[in-house]
């Protein structure tokens, strides 16, 4: 994965295991690393499938992610 940023900057990044039902969050508060876990009881999450898929989430697309929502809007044509 490309570096697209400094982990002792404030910004968390977050890894998904290969079934996509749970993701770790990891962030550096200044003294030490905080790491979250979440694994979803049902359902998956939408993942990058490769390196040129990897982006930078807002704060709300974060917080969609965690409650176990699509992180970009669903398009009907």
């Amino acid at each position: 994965m490309p570096n697209k940023g400094d982990p002792f900057q404030g910004q968390v990044f977050l890894f998904c295991g290969g079934r996509k039902d749970r993701f770790k969050a990891l962030y550096w508060d200044g003294q030490g690393y905080w790491l979250l876990y979440k694994r979803f009881e049902n359902g998956k999450m939408s993942w990058p499938q490769n390196q040129n898929e990897v982006q930078a989430l807002s704060s709300e697309q974060v917080d969609w992610l965690m409650k176990g929502f699509a992180i970009k809007p669903i398009s009907k044509v």
